[in-house]
């Protein structure tokens, strides 16, 4: 297993009772199944994107009767449902906000993340029941920023992601806010994500939903020459071109860092990531706030906990900007780190107590012989291999090979509906 290579800290927290006030899991939703399945894997609150106004215009985002939908479950759950309005607006998206925006309000989304001042004013007029919170796009590092915008009128601010532990502290030291900062996922190259690489290379507006993840391509650096260009530089076990590429970032083993700092919401991205992911990444953070507030002086962090991270991530891990500006040692230059790569296999239908036989619905083809991972919510994983399985008309089967077709198998260990299954890849 790849190791976690962040920066030691030696931060120790004063040993007190359970805190009452646990930090938020906030959990990114790219379609309806995924904002259901980041629920119920422990996340408090989701955040969304509609149809227009959000900086995931590839994601596959959500239609007004969908925002129903989704409300109506989180909820029904007990968590909430936040919108991403966050492009930087021309002149011609306007038209659209106030419309936009009082559907919203309808469908009871409990607040909207936002980084123009333009749709912030508009929203207070059109829809003064949504909540406002500030976008990491508005690039906000400093605490008279953070009080200019509460006296806007916005109830908690995304930091900008350039952000020190030191600093979140001294914000919340002088400004009483919510403070929302990002602790999972992928880190954009550009200062808070305001790119414009995507305009200039592809003619779409990274600021407006288009962004084309032109930082993730391969580059070659180049020295104009009298006759040639000449390659100079190529960095890579295998020659691999340079490339602008950051490392994730993953707070896991930071979090009491983070909740003695006054983080109210820790903010996992990935809107464009698979159930599997946000199911799994979600769950980790969950168990983590949990046993950190229930006992913060016996507080340990589980190493199944970033077993579980690994499986879900593609890329070595940093701790971004929270612990000093990042080196060259936080960006990937050529091959990633090799980490054990797993598809998800499964989902978990329906389980028999009586015969061990749990029903499971194919997401990746495994086979008789395979070593699976059932894991899910309120059980700690379990391996094993697939021995035998059967078709939904009960006929004995060899693999499973055809995208969600229904299969039975015997789990060696009790599963619930809506647990999942592994199994790494080869």
């Amino acid at each position: 297993m790849a190791q976690l290579n962040v920066i030691s800290n030696t931060n120790i927290l004063t040993p007190r009772g359970p805190i009452l006030q646990k930090p938020e899991v906030l959990a990114p939703a790219g379609n309806l199944e995924k904002l259901k399945y980041a629920v119920r894997y422990g996340a408090d609150a989701v955040y969304i994107g509609g149809q227009s106004l959000g900086l995931r215009a590839n994601a596959d985002n959500f239609s007004f009767d969908e925002m129903q939908e989704a409300t109506d479950f989180a909820h029904a759950h007990g968590s909430k449902v936040f919108v991403a309005t966050n492009i930087i607006a021309h002149n011609e998206d306007l038209h659209q906000v106030d419309d936009f925006m009082r559907n919203l309000e309808r469908v009871g989304i409990d607040a909207i993340i936002v980084a123009d001042p333009a749709l912030i004013e508009r929203t207070k007029q059109a829809a003064p029941g949504l909540e406002l919170h500030l976008s990491t796009q508005a690039s906000t590092t400093n605490w008279q920023t953070v009080q200019f915008w509460k006296e806007e009128g916005l109830s908690r601010i995304v930091l900008a992601r350039e952000v020190s532990i030191q600093e979140i502290r001294e914000i919340k030291k002088h400004v009483d806010i919510e403070i929302e900062a990002f602790i999972h996922g992928a880190m954009c190259i550009s200062y808070s994500g305001r790119c414009v690489l995507s305009n200039h290379f592809t003619a779409r507006d990274s600021n407006r939903g288009g962004c084309s993840q032109s930082c993730r391509w391969k580059y070659d650096l180049f020295e104009e020459l009298p006759k040639d260009d000449a390659v100079i530089q190529q960095i890579g076990k295998k020659e691999e071109p340079f490339t602008m590429s950051s490392k994730d970032m993953c707070m896991l083993e930071y979090l009491p860092d983070m909740i003695d700092a006054g983080v109210d919401s820790f903010k996992i991205e990935g809107r464009m990531k698979s159930i599997h992911y946000v199911a799994t990444v979600t769950n980790q953070y969950r168990r983590a706030v949990d046993a950190y507030c229930a006992n913060p002086e016996q507080y340990r962090i589980k190493r199944e906990w970033m077993e579980e991270i690994w499986k879900a991530s593609h890329r070595s891990l940093t701790t971004g900007f929270f612990y000093g500006v990042p080196t060259e040692s936080d960006q990937l230059y050529g091959e990633n780190e090799d980490i054990p790569e797993y598809d998800f296999a499964g989902l978990v239908l329906d389980y028999n107590e009586e015969t061990g036989i749990a029903t499971v619905q194919q997401r990746n083809k495994f086979s008789i012989g395979d070593t699976i991972e059932f894991f899910g919510p309120t059980i700690d994983r379990f391996t094993q291999t697939v021995q035998e399985m059967w078709n939904e008309d009960d006929e004995p089967i060899a693999s499973a090979p055809h995208a969600m077709m229904t299969v039975k198998l015997r789990a060696s260990k009790p599963v619930s509906r809506h647990d999942m299954m592994r199994k790494e890849k080869k």
